[in-house]
């Protein structure tokens, strides 16, 4: 279900400092070592359109309750609630970055696990 992912050097470095810095929770530093592990990173002019990352809007379904959310991540000092953005290294920005349209995700949120495919990717 979780595949390899694609992720701008930014985005990564990023997601490193999360990690150096012990800005997530020990349960959540697991799976981003994980997706580390498993992501390729390239310059942002060559990332795909259907690629998750900053200033794009994102549609997933709930493979559970086949639920639909939309979600506009943006950086995280960009991120507020009443524009309805979320921080790239957020919760669900964590889990979806790097990911693309079609692809399946499993994320443990630490009160439980769900399971997302990522219908749309639109940058803005």
């Amino acid at each position: 279900m979780n595949q390899d992912i694609i992720l701008t050097t930014g985005i990564y470095d990023l997601i490193k400092d999360l990690l150096r810095r012990k800005k997530v929770t020990p349960f959540v530093e697991d799976q981003l070592v994980v997706q580390l592990k498993r992501a390729k990173q390239i310059r942002r002019s060559e990332l795909p359109d259907n690629v998750v990352t900053i200033d794009c809007k994102v549609t997933i379904k709930d493979l559970i309750t086949n639920e639909l959310q939309d979600f506009s991540f943006v950086a995280p000092a960009k991120a507020k609630r009443r524009n309805n953005t979320e921080s790239i290294v957020g919760n669900i920005g964590l889990a979806l970055v790097g990911n693309k349209t079609g692809d399946q995700i499993k994320w443990d949120f630490g009160t439980g696990e769900r399971n997302f495919e990522i219908i749309k990717v639109e940058r803005f």
